[in-house]
């Protein structure tokens, strides 16, 4: 029997707004396949700098550096996404503190000028974990189901039009929703695609969105599929999502083959 593996697309797109104003684009984004004993692992994530801090791009690529370094150095002990709770999310994140620090303090900066929101998963064939902070989302279908669950919400901060970051003090605000079953398919966007794929008045996940989304993927090889991104980070660029939003977006997209 051949084993089942994982294919994946990524794009960031810079927000019209962000070329208008001649800055670059503060999302970042990661998707890879690793080995571990339970056989082959997801691991994914999304950070938007804020856009207040000066060092908002750089502070998104910490944090999705970090977190997907700690998850692989996790799974590769033979870690599983059930395992993984508050407690150890909690360490995770204060590595990646520790290196906004050091980033910041060469800078001559304080660390919330790296601010950034973090979205993350971790998938294995029975199981998956998504570690948030902030807004953007986590859409998934689990094998054998046509509905799309998202595990947490956007978060909205104290005020109108804020959220959290991994360089709030005394600590970040963060949900870990663990999944129980197997992932078929993933998404994971930044709060630029918000609008497009999510349905607010429902709180749920919009699934003609992914829908429309996902059939190139369904199609594709395992592994990271270059062409494909292509495409979809022409598609983030064109008008039919900046029609809809300014903003910088982020999507990955991961199909369990």
């Amino acid at each position: 029997m051949t084993m089942r593996r994982w294919s994946w697309v990524g794009a960031c797109s810079t927000g019209t707004s962000h070329l208008k104003a001649g800055i670059g684009c503060d999302d970042a984004g990661a998707c890879l396949e690793a080995s571990s004993p339970h056989g082959p692992t997801l691991v994914a994530a999304v950070a938007d700098g804020a856009g207040s801090a000066p060092l908002a791009g750089l502070g998104a690529r910490i944090a999705v550096r970090s977190i997907c370094r700690s998850a692989l150095a996790f799974v590769g002990r033979g870690g599983r996404p059930d395992e993984i709770d508050d407690a150890l999310v909690a360490d995770w994140l204060d590595g990646m503190r520790d290196r906004l620090d050091r980033a910041a303090q060469r800078r001559g900066q304080a660390r919330r000028a790296l601010a950034a929101t973090l979205l993350a998963c971790v998938v294995q064939r029975e199981s998956a974990v998504v570690v948030h902070v902030g807004d953007g989302a986590c859409a998934l279908r689990l094998d054998g189901e046509a509905g799309w669950l998202v595990p947490s919400w956007p978060a909205q901060g104290e005020y109108a039009a804020t959220t959290y970051f991994v360089t709030d003090d005394p600590e970040p605000r963060t949900v870990v929703s663990h999944v129980a079953g197997t992932v078929a398919e993933l998404a994971l966007f930044s709060d630029g695609l918000e609008r497009l794929a999510l349905d607010f008045a429902a709180t749920a996940a919009f699934a003609p969105f992914f829908e429309s989304m996902f059939p190139p993927l369904r199609k594709a090889a395992p592994g990271r599929q270059r062409p494909l991104s292509a495409e979809l980070r022409t598609f983030l660029d064109g008008p039919a999502v900046t029609g809809r939003t300014d903003d910088d977006k982020t999507l990955v997209m991961a199909r369990w083959t």
